[in-house]
């Protein structure tokens, strides 16, 4: 087939490499002429994600795949559409569709009968039918459904193990009619390669949602599941730091049934999805108050690291705190809706001066990020944000003038820290 993935991102490039391992033409679009130009030099434009460099490089030398800005021309040439391109929502998970609507009028433009459009980037339920397909139908005066095909079909990955994800997980895909969603099916079970999985209730591969709000819930619901867990494990541990329980320990004793599936709580829940979607779920189901709950519950948590601090620590007035980690998970090298941010606040709310370090960060992209990084200066207390894997060999001789830490991830060695109050989110 040819295919054209738009928007070259982080969740797009490896898609349009993977589609070229399986032998397809890829076309990527891409509105950064920079990312198109290392795109077809072969060079990933981002770095971090496993393999991507090997396997663009292998796509690009074969032929297999190529970039360019023009959406419009590269849809022209294609039997397949993915549409990978960033919806940007505010705090609240009020969707900004902005750069979709942009790209949906290009692809429009050479839109040709016969082609198969996917959505891919998590949307609220009902968006695929009543937004892109009108949208798609004026620009290109063809009938979706008739003329060409649609469906949703949400990105289940994690940036950093792309292509492992996409092997491991089912393929959901729901369209706007039955011929749409078969056609989904067909395509995707030409592109992606799938472990055996014993745990599922039924073969893992390409599985028919039968209709893209299904498929557009799904994504929602997955996501919103597990902030709704994390909010309540986070009331579990704040209920435990009260009567002296060590919550880890309930928590695995919990989940050795299995029926209790309870998640880690934390200092923060950052990123592109889980802090984001459960909002933009209430965007379509206002009433839903346990996903409220547990949003509102989770926000909540880099304050309480902070109050923690404080109730160890007493008055933070002009004390310099070290926040360990820019990141919103470990190993990742982003900080979208990270934890740092709240807690960085919280803390001059105290009237603390604070810090940031970040083995991933350099003093330059902290500075940029808004964040004042640390060069070296005294600090005597330290609250760690993101489980990075090189806060596991940290110790007190690291940081010798701390009297006390926070391990909002429960990340540090308690045997490297002798001297030093740890305290941990849970008991």
């Amino acid at each position: 087939m040819n295919i054209c993935v738009v928007a070259l991102g982080k969740i797009g490039l490896p898609l349009a490499v993977q589609f070229a391992a399986k032998g397809h033409r890829v076309i990527g679009a891409d509105v950064n002429e920079k990312t198109v130009e290392l795109v077809n030099a072969g060079t990933e434009p981002f770095p971090g994600e496993y393999e991507l460099d090997i396997k663009l490089k292998t796509a690009v030398e074969a032929g297999l795949l190529a970039a360019t800005t023009d959406t419009a021309a590269a849809v022209a040439q294609s039997e397949a559409v993915v549409v990978v391109v960033p919806l940007f929502v505010d705090a609240e998970g009020v969707p900004d569709f902005g750069w979709m609507d942009a790209a949906t009028k290009e692809i429009a433009k050479g839109l040709k009968p016969g082609t198969l459009v996917s959505y891919e980037t998590t949307l609220p339920v009902g968006t695929t039918r009543t937004r892109w397909a009108p949208m798609l139908e004026e620009g290109s005066g063809l009938t979706a459904g008739e003329d060409f095909h649609l469906v949703f079909s949400p990105e289940r990955v994690l940036t950093g193990r792309v292509f492992a994800d996409l092997r491991k997980y089912p393929k959901l895909v729901g369209g706007i009619d039955a011929a749409s969603t078969e056609a989904g099916v067909r395509f995707y079970e030409q592109v992606l390669d799938f472990d055996e999985r014993a745990d599922l209730p039924q073969p893992n591969g390409v599985w028919d949602l039968g209709t893209s709000e299904a498929s557009e819930m799904a994504k929602l619901a997955e996501t919103t599941y597990r902030d709704v867990n994390i909010g309540l494990a986070n009331q579990f541990a704040r209920f435990a730091d009260q009567h002296g329980i060590d919550v880890k320990k309930v928590i695995e004793a919990c989940n050795s049934q299995p029926y209790s599936h309870i998640h880690q709580p934390g200092i923060a829940v950052g990123g592109h999805c889980i802090p984001i979607y459960p909002r933009m779920y209430l965007w379509n189901d206002p009433d839903a108050t346990v996903v409220r709950a547990a949003r509102e519950a989770n926000v909540a948590m880099p304050q309480y690291a902070v109050d923690l601090l404080a109730a160890g620590y007493g008055d933070l007035t002009d004390v310099s705190v070290l926040v360990l980690g820019a990141a919103y998970r470990g190993g990742v090298k982003e900080t979208a809706f990270s934890g740092v941010f709240p807690t960085v606040e919280a803390l001059k709310a105290r009237g603390a001066v604070p810090y940031v370090s970040d083995p991933m960060y350099t003093t330059d992209e902290l500075t940029a990020l808004g964040l004042t990084p640390h060069r070296g200066e005294t600090v005597t207390a330290a609250v760690l944000q993101a489980d990075h894997a090189e806060y596991r060999e940290l110790s007190a001789a690291d940081l010798p003038d701390v009297k006390i830490l926070v391990d909002g991830r429960r990340t540090t060695d308690p045997a490297r820290w002798q001297g030093v109050r740890r305290i941990v989110i849970g008991g």
